[in-house]
């Protein structure tokens, strides 16, 4: 079963609905896109459309929020992360309003949207904001529980969303918690740290390396910040070698993020698989992946990389 995350945002919003009555969405002329028309068709008065003005759209998430409404804002990443960001910083984050964003289209696999919309810097813009928590399903479940755990947290949340329907990895049993990682899968060669759709990847590669002797433990990091520094330093220990796997630049993403743990706590070799401070362009999402190296077979080729750095 295949579903985008950006899909399970727009229908679980109505679930929410029934245990936050006072939710309300917000939209940037784009609630096809986002899914948030799957809310709207339900509850057109809790659902509003600022228009193709996504500043105007994060200023009236804040003022929604300062008033006591609990506002999820949805647009493209590209839009919500970079043109809007002034207004998140100084509008939301800096009197810790209690604003959602669920950004959609990040990444490359925005495909034929182009480099233009493919957001490839946002988780680096957002975690660099005081206050804000950084949260990147892996597929449609866990966005799911990232929404349910974002309600809990009376502050700004920033929940990454894709374009590309992803398989299902996670049951309806799946716990998520904001700061944890979760090991997929137990290895003492070569740790995989991934997030977002790299994270089935992340799996593929395991299988690979398993048949060539290489024993690689998976941790799905969908937290990024705040990220769990206890389970990147326990595994750094265990395993002596990192590979850190994202659709997002290496610069200022989970592979930085877990390089600043091990450098100031464990330091181990880090390979850094995502976009090699390049920009995206116009393609099919697999192909786009495919040639800016997002795929298992690099990851295994990094861990490689990581365990021939050993000391």
């Amino acid at each position: 079963m295949k579903k985008s995350t950006r899909q399970a945002y727009g229908e679980h919003l109505n679930e929410l609905f029934k245990s936050y009555p006072k939710m309300v969405v917000l939209d940037a002329d784009l609630s096809g896109s986002t899914k948030t028309a799957v809310f709207k068709k339900e509850h057109p008065e809790r659902h509003f459309n600022v228009g193709i003005a996504e500043a105007n759209l994060m200023g009236v998430a804040a003022g929604l929020a300062a008033g006591g409404q609990i506002p999820w804002a949805s647009t493209f990443a590209i839009f919500g992360t970079g043109r809007a960001f002034e207004i998140v910083r100084n509008s939301i984050c800096y009197p810790n309003l209690n604003v959602k964003l669920a950004l959609s289209h990040a990444g490359i696999s925005a495909g034929e949207d182009g480099g233009s919309h493919q957001s490839v810097e946002d988780v680096s813009l957002m975690r660099s904001v005081p206050n804000m928590t950084v949260l990147v399903p892996a597929d449609a479940t866990e966005t799911c529980r990232m929404m349910e755990a974002a309600m809990e947290i009376d502050g700004p949340v920033y929940i990454r969303l894709g374009r590309m329907d992803l398989e299902v990895l996670f049951d309806e049993d799946y716990e998520f918690t904001v700061g944890e990682g979760v090991e997929l899968k137990i290895g003492r060669d070569v740790t995989i740290i991934a997030m977002g759709l790299m994270v089935e990847q992340a799996m593929i590669a395991a299988e690979y390396l398993k048949g060539e002797g290489i024993s690689a433990a998976v941790i799905n990091m969908g937290s990024i910040k705040p990220i769990d520094a206890d389970l990147i330093v326990e595994t750094a220990a265990k395993t002596g070698a990192i590979v850190t796997a994202e659709e997002h630049s290496i610069i200022g993403g989970l592979g930085s993020a877990v390089c600043e743990v091990v450098s100031e706590r464990f330091p181990v070799p880090v390979v850094r698989v995502g976009l090699q401070d390049t920009f995206g362009q116009s393609g099919k999402a697999q192909d786009l992946l495919e040639h800016y190296g997002m795929t298992a077979e690099a990851i295994v080729a990094a861990a490689k990389e990581a365990i021939d750095k050993k000391v």
